[in-house]
């Protein structure tokens, strides 16, 4: 592509120097046969005897003619007496300059009336200026071949030695993508646009290498969640099926134990459910959410303490509702308080009071704050609490996944927030999530 434009920029060039050379040259030869001209008819009677004037050349030849195209006088031999040159002889046309051919070579002829009537007539031989101007042409011709040739070499040099750390980082992008091997950056020198992409693969490759050991660590965090769950459901149907498969042993297993046998089914498959649902809530991908767009956080606070009030019978819940705009996902966001409102009222005692606040947190943030009175969360345990599948000693007691808590910093993260968790005093246990304000 190179050479291509280099190419034609010298077959331009060469062309518009030899348009220009020629150009200069019939400049020249008609300034010269006007000269000429204009000196033989201010003085006709003493150029028409001899070829010369005072021992100088004027134009190898010249020829007078009168009015009726007759020549008079030719001292340097006859010229063509053109229709043109007739018509300014016979005073019906201006002066004209002419190609003629006389004895085989090719001439400019100019014809200038003369005072009295009749015209003079003035012609140049043009075959060494055309044998000068094609040997022009050929110089121009091979100069613009070398030209081609060495730009199209040192175009190649120029690409390969360009494209070389290209062809080394496509090598180690190709080596990675056999090897699978996301852990092994590219190396990069330099400073310049390659080594610009180079790190920008590096970014991706830790990005992409990030987020596959997040997907493993998910995987294999909720098999081992899961497994839980589902070995205690095995074991219970099969205690049952086993009852039902042999009549004459259902006193083993009398109508109260099988009551609670049943609860504990439903409570595992409850929660088998949850953790499957948040599992599908903490995996989903931003490509696959509704589109973001202005909600009033009270709202959504309003409509999460009616679902958790329901549920959590034995604990009040206080709020005030305050107008604060946000720009979200309403459904997540509601989900995501339900969740804070679910922790707090599960370790909170009965009677006691889950407070809800909703309040301005400066000029670009709002703040929402959920108080409990349980015991609190240990100072060692605050900095995993929103971690998947974490869960304290004092919690492992209790039904819950590890992930309400995770879901509810993505969330917010998402949202382009925070999530963070302190003491409250006297006792309890204070979740804040700060989310910005519209623009």
């Amino acid at each position: 592509m190179v050479a291509a434009a280099v190419a034609a920029a010298v077959v331009v060039m060469a062309g518009a120097a030899l348009l220009t050379v020629a150009a200069l040259h019939a400049h020249q030869v008609q300034a010269t046969l006007a000269t000429e001209a204009q000196a033989i008819a201010a003085q006709p009677g003493q150029w028409q005897a001899t070829p010369t004037y005072g021992g100088k050349p004027f134009g190898p030849r010249w020829q007078f003619v009168d009015v009726s195209g007759t020549v008079t006088a030719s001292p340097t031999g006859l010229l063509p007496v053109t229709a043109a040159a007739s018509a300014v002889a016979a005073g019906t046309s201006p002066p004209r300059q002419e190609e003629v051919r006389i004895d085989g070579s090719v001439h400019q002829m100019l014809t200038v009336p003369l005072d009295g009537g009749g015209a003079v007539q003035v012609a140049l031989n043009q075959e060494r200026s055309r044998q000068s101007l094609t040997m022009l042409a050929g110089l121009l011709a091979l100069v613009c071949v070398a030209g081609v040739a060495g730009a199209a070499w040192l175009g190649r040099v120029v690409a390969r030695a360009g494209l070389a750390p290209v062809e080394r980082l496509t090598d180690a992008v190709e080596r990675v993508a056999v090897t699978m091997d996301l852990g092994c950056p590219i190396e990069v020198t330099g400073t310049d646009e390659v080594a610009r992409l180079g790190r920008s693969v590096n970014t991706m490759l830790a990005a992409i290498d990030t987020s596959r050991r997040a997907q493993r660590t998910l995987v294999e965090d909720a098999g081992h969640e899961l497994r839980t769950p589902l070995t205690s459901i095995r074991t219970n149907v099969e205690l049952l099926l086993r009852v039902e498969q042999r009549p004459a042993q259902a006193h083993l297993l009398p109508a109260p134990d099988r009551a609670e046998l049943l609860a504990d089914l439903d409570s595992q498959v409850r929660e088998l459910t949850t953790l499957t649902t948040e599992l599908v809530e903490l995996s989903r991908e931003d490509a696959t959410r509704e589109t973001p767009e202005p909600v009033d956080l009270a709202d959504v606070v309003a409509a999460a303490v009616a679902r958790v009030r329901i549920r959590a019978a034995t604990v009040k819940f206080e709020f005030h509702p305050v107008r604060a705009m946000v720009s979200g996902r309403a459904g997540e966001l509601e989900r995501m308080v339900v969740n804070v409102l679910d922790n707090a009222a599960k370790w909170s005692p009965p009677g006691a009071t889950v407070t809800v606040r909703v309040e301005a947190a400066g000029p670009l943030w709002w703040e929402l704050a959920v108080d409990d009175e349980g015991p609190g969360i240990a100072a060692a345990d605050r900095p995993h609490v929103f971690d998947r599948f974490y869960r304290a000693p004092a919690a492992r007691a209790l039904p819950g996944s590890g992930l309400g808590l995770a879901i509810v910093a993505q969330t917010a993260a998402q949202h382009g927030g925070t999530a963070t968790a302190g003491a409250r005093e006297p006792h309890g246990t204070t979740v804040t999530i700060r989310l910005p304000r519209p623009a």
